[in-house]
């Protein structure tokens, strides 16, 4: 592998790596040769065999990020050099009748522990005077309005501020900040629309690609952002959606 795109000798940090979109990119990050600690509220003892099974390293370690601050324990240690926010969650309901648990728990869960987990990351790199890759899972969302998920869209248009914010601050100092927008992924979180034959249907028909995208899609992205080959990319929103913003 061209060392432009290896990240032999890096440790990678990966949130909500137990399934879905987090899994893929654990995987993915391995595969380019990264030691990855995986982190979920649930063990993500799945992904580690797979990584191991690969011959590759990881770890699992669990963190229930419904507490904001509970990533801010995770950089105690050997030293990491990629964070990926991957964990997340959604509600849906009407915006007049939505209520004040679901909109605080998905924005303490999407935005607010994203912050301050990145927060913790960035100190310890710069503490050590290393170089960082933070790489956060946006949504179409950071673009666009939605329906029925009012918390889940302000959080995702939050995620693409703060990517910028901190880009703004860390490029000079070592640390490149960027997101990946995923599009329609199958995934836990999409389980509801593509159960519901008209929904469905009507996101099909506007991705050019033709189809619900893999998690895999976006693992690509992702680990991308995280090498040398994109040292001088900092604050972009990568969009992996099979064309669905350009349409």
């Amino acid at each position: 592998m061209s060392t432009a795109f290896s990240l032999e000798g890096r440790r990678a940090l990966v949130t909500g790596a137990n399934t879905g979109i987090g899994q893929a990119i654990a995987l993915g990050l391995a595969a380019a040769g990264a030691e990855v600690i995986c982190v979920g509220r649930r063990p993500c003892d799945e992904t580690v065999a797979n990584i191991r099974a690969s011959g590759g390293a990881a770890t699992s370690v669990l963190a229930d990020f419904s507490d904001p601050m509970a990533g801010a324990e995770l950089f105690g240690g050997a030293p990491v050099d990629i964070l990926v926010n991957n964990a997340g969650l959604i509600r849906r309901n009407d915006a007049l009748d939505f209520t004040e648990a679901d909109w605080d728990c998905v924005m303490d869960v999407n935005l607010k522990s994203l912050f301050f987990t990145t927060q913790a990351f960035g100190k310890a790199v710069l503490a050590r005077k290393g170089r960082g890759a933070v790489v956060n899972i946006a949504s179409l969302l950071s673009f666009q309005g939605g329906i029925r998920v009012p918390s889940y869209t302000a959080s995702k248009h939050g995620v693409s501020g703060l990517t910028k914010l901190l880009a703004n601050e860390w490029a000079a100092r070592g640390i490149n900040v960027n997101a990946v927008a995923p599009g329609y992924i199958e995934t836990n979180n999409t389980q509801a629309l593509r159960d519901d034959p008209d929904r469905n249907a009507a996101i099909l028909e506007r991705i050019p690609a033709g189809r619900w995208g893999a998690p895999e899609d976006i693992a690509g992205a992702a680990v991308f952002l995280c090498t040398p080959a994109a040292q001088y990319v900092h604050g972009a929103i990568l969009n992996v959606d099979g064309g669905w913003l350009a349409r």
